[in-house]
């Protein structure tokens, strides 16, 4: 039965080869480094058994391969779909309104842009936040708080900003 560390020498010994074999059929690095790591991944998995076997390698370079195989056919009807479809709707660009709210959210510490972002763009209560977050209640009561507090000046700001163009600009 193989160990972790016999894994481990096989990962190291082997893994190199697998991925140059993978990229040379698939000729994307980056593709081939991704069903390489699946691959290993699988049989970190079935080690106990497939350290018996008398090819591991082999193994996982055919997983490796169906693995990208499969990403090829997805990517061949996610093709045939688009021609027969034709791209996808333009999608408008952001307002100005919007640009400003984000600028303003990424300005917070991230407990509390994202107690934010849950109670006013996903509508949820605070008990719901609570639990989704972890924090209690009235935690996440403090955080809209001092996001509030934080947000006001920063969208004041801009809504300023906006006024001095539409004055300046006949």
């Amino acid at each position: 039965m193989g160990t972790s560390d016999d894994f481990d020498a096989f990962y190291a010994a082997t893994s190199a080869r697998v991925l140059h074999q993978v990229y040379a059929v698939c000729g994307d690095l980056g593709e081939a480094q991704d069903v390489v790591q699946e691959a290993y991944a699988r049989a970190w998995t079935r080690w106990s058994s497939l350290s018996s076997y008398d090819s591991p390698e082999a193994w996982v370079r055919t997983v490796a391969w169906r693995l990208a195989a499969n990403r090829w056919r997805s990517v061949r009807r996610w093709l045939t779909a688009r021609a027969r479809l034709g791209p996808p709707p333009e999608a408008p660009e952001p307002s100005p309104d919007r640009v400003a709210v984000l600028a303003a959210l990424r300005r917070l510490p991230e407990s509390q842009r994202r107690v934010v972002v849950l109670h006013y763009l996903s509508d949820l209560p605070i008990s719901e936040i609570a639990e989704t977050t972890g924090m209690p209640a009235g935690t996440v009561k403090v955080y809209l708080s001092r996001a509030r507090t934080a947000l006001a000046p920063l969208l004041a700001a801009d809504d300023e900003r906006k006024d001095s163009d539409v004055s300046t600009h006949p």
